[in-house]
């Protein structure tokens, strides 16, 4: 009999949990490094998180990659892949190699979240994912701040460089993704999945989902921490205390969010999400207190979590073996924007911070009109709002 503790649902929590920790470490020092050690302004750094999107845009190519390995084993794989481009980032800080170590380590990241989110969708029950992926979020904010814990041991109390940081948790990750390639048996994905690129027409506005969140989402990953160190001078400290207090929010509050999805609906949850991200976007836009930007910083970070819906909703209207195929496809298409927007936007950051936002915000709306579309009670024949209606017709017909 299978152990609890070595369950598919337990690996999935501690593949989580070693992404989150090595990730948030690299995120919450890469402004303040940067621009301290390689002088960035915002073109750079828009170049940076462009070449960081690359890998995502690519996430199509995990599917021919399958073809030669398991599932677990490239998630794995490609989690000491994340760990290893972490790890050395500290010995260059120079333009050159900050982009090729950014890439190393995108490259591991993108293929993991794609195979994680496959890996959720074919183990976890339909019904229990929305919870299940609310405390994943909740194993993230735990890794997360254990990993601000260490930044402020190493360099607050230590005094030691960014290169210890970064070399530091790299080695710690790569460590625990070892113990659980050794400890975890290789488990069952159910339906043997499609091994080839697969778009279909009933999964469009799951696939438009994606790309508007995308879009929206590197406006908030890019520009919305760079402007607390250049406009409002925030410390590494700083920033990192300010990541510390979004992940004890989402520590407490992402479980919730996930059971509240579960019982009111993907609809409903992603039309919460979309009104409150038009409104963040334009105080965003607006905001010149430092305080309040930190506020709607951490509110922004919270309302994130409700995307968990567009997942279930895939879940919900899917053949079951093109979870992975489909998986693969929705990061590229994710990413097509996030490729884009960050290099162009930087460009734009330099003559008017605020427009950026307020780009930020029309594609928020666009989601929010997206969302409407969504049925209250998504299923395979029933992806749109309106073929409900059309289902019950066609029953009544054939009846007839």
């Amino acid at each position: 009999m299978q152990q609890p503790t070595r369950n598919p649902e337990a690996l999935l929590l501690w593949m989580t949990f070693v992404m989150s920790l090595v990730f948030a470490v690299w995120q919450a020092l890469l402004n303040n490094f940067v621009i301290e050690r390689a002088l960035f302004t915002g073109a750079e750094i828009g170049m940076l998180q462009s070449l960081r999107e690359v890998p995502g845009f690519l996430a199509f190519s995990a599917i021919f990659v399958l073809l030669l390995i398991k599932e677990q084993a490239f998630a794995l794989l490609s989690l000491a892949l994340l760990c290893i481009g972490v790890g050395i980032t500290g010995f260059f800080p120079q333009v050159l190699g900050l982009y090729l170590t950014t890439i190393l380590m995108s490259v591991g990241f993108h293929y993991f979240e794609t195979i994680n989110q496959s890996l959720t969708l074919q183990w976890v029950d339909k019904s229990q994912t929305a919870g299940f992926m609310g405390k994943a979020m909740s194993w993230r904010a735990a890794a997360a701040l254990g990993g601000y814990g260490s930044i402020w041991l190493v360099m607050t109390v230590f005094k030691l460089d960014y290169v210890w940081m970064y070399s530091l948790i790299g080695a710690l990750g790569l460590l625990m993704v070892i113990t659980l390639y050794c400890y975890f048996p290789k488990f069952n994905t159910g339906e043997v999945q499609h091994k080839k690129i697969i778009l279909r027409k009933r999964y469009w506005l799951y696939y438009l989902l994606t790309f508007f969140s995308g879009a929206r989402r590197q406006i908030f990953m890019v520009f919305a921490g760079f402007m607390m160190v250049e406009k409002f001078g925030y410390s590494v400290s700083e920033i990192t205390a300010l990541f510390l207090i979004n992940y004890v929010v989402n520590l407490l509050f992402a479980p919730a969010i996930g059971r509240f999805i579960g019982r009111i609906g993907e609809r409903h949850a992603l039309t919460l999400e979309y009104i409150g991200l038009v409104l963040l976007f334009i105080s965003y836009a607006l905001v010149e207190d430092g305080h309040m930007a930190a506020a709607l910083y951490v509110i922004d970070h919270l309302l994130f979590a409700m995307a968990i819906a567009i997942k279930t909703y895939f879940q919900k209207i899917a053949d079951p073996k093109d979870i992975a195929a489909t998986m693969s496809v929705s990061f590229t298409i994710n990413h097509i924007a996030a490729v884009v927007i960050p290099v162009l936007l930087g460009v734009l950051w330099l003559s008017s911070p605020a427009a950026v936002f307020y780009i930020g915000a029309g594609l928020a709306a666009c989601s929010l009109l997206l969302a409407r579309l969504v049925p209250k009670a998504p299923a395979p024949g029933r992806e749109l709002s309106w073929h409900k209606a059309l289902v019950a017709e066609t029953q009544q017909q054939e009846a007839g």
